[in-house]
């Protein structure tokens, strides 16, 4: 069974947009670049013909992660500010500690001002989803240590 892929609308448009010019444009620009490598003779030794065979792998691996994604899409509104969902921008601050950190809650493809993003499957993912401004959440951590977050606001 695949991933769902909780994005928001203004995500999936913009890999549906980013999966059109790849499967036309870049398809048709990498077609270019082989043909003109290959014209320049001997391929075993030929370091153009080489970085763009390369850069069509990566590009074809790009686009069957943008199909899936977009395959298994499920779009996803942003609460109102009183519960952290999929898409909120979570203020928390660590039991013991004063600074306050900011975290987009979803997909790496959500990601925006500068912001760094938690996956909602993650531990503290979790721990965060449904809670709201004030509460205390715990989670443990990779490394095995338990930890405590206070959210401290939701945009």
């Amino acid at each position: 069974m695949a991933q769902t892929h909780h994005l928001s609308q203004a995500a999936y448009d913009r890999l549906q947009a980013e999966y059109e010019d790849l499967t036309t444009r870049g398809r048709v620009e990498i077609a270019r670049k082989i043909e003109a490598a290959r014209e320049l003779g001997d391929l075993s030794e030929n370091g153009d013909y080489h970085a763009a065979k390369e850069e069509q792998g990566k590009m074809e691996g790009r686009i069957r992660q943008i199909s899936l994604m977009l395959e298994n899409a499920e779009i996803v509104q942003a609460d109102n500010g009183e519960h952290v969902s999929h898409g909120s921008v979570v203020a928390i601050r660590y039991a013991g500690d004063d600074d306050v950190e900011r975290y987009l809650i979803g997909s790496i493809e959500e990601r925006h001002d500068d912001l760094e993003v938690i996956s909602p499957s993650s531990p503290l993912g979790e721990a965060l989803i449904g809670a709201g401004p004030g509460d205390s959440v715990t989670f443990r951590a990779p490394t095995g240590a338990e930890l405590q977050v206070e959210i401290v606001s939701i945009d």
